[in-house]
């Protein structure tokens, strides 16, 4: 999960990386629009802590997507301006 959350307009994201995988993470409006790329590359086991600055949007609530081979979430995040 995100933390802090709700945030403004910062909030930091961490996941572990089990073994070494394509990683995607985007984050997603309320409609489901796309409004940042956060990760898109191959990463190596370990854990990781991504930074997401929301000063360009607007309050509300947003998701973020993990994705990774075999393995997909989402996470709610509510931005409070």
């Amino acid at each position: 999960q995100n933390y802090p959350n709700p945030f403004n307009p910062i909030t930091k994201i961490s996941y572990r990386v089990s073994r070494k995988s394509f990683i995607v993470l985007k984050v997603f409006d309320i409609k489901g629009k796309e409004v940042s790329t956060l990760v898109n590359s191959i990463q190596p086991i370990g854990k990781y802590e991504i930074e997401f600055d929301g000063n360009d949007l607007s309050s509300g609530i947003y998701f973020y997507k993990i994705s990774a081979e075999n393995f997909i979430e989402s996470k709610k995040m509510i931005l409070l301006k």
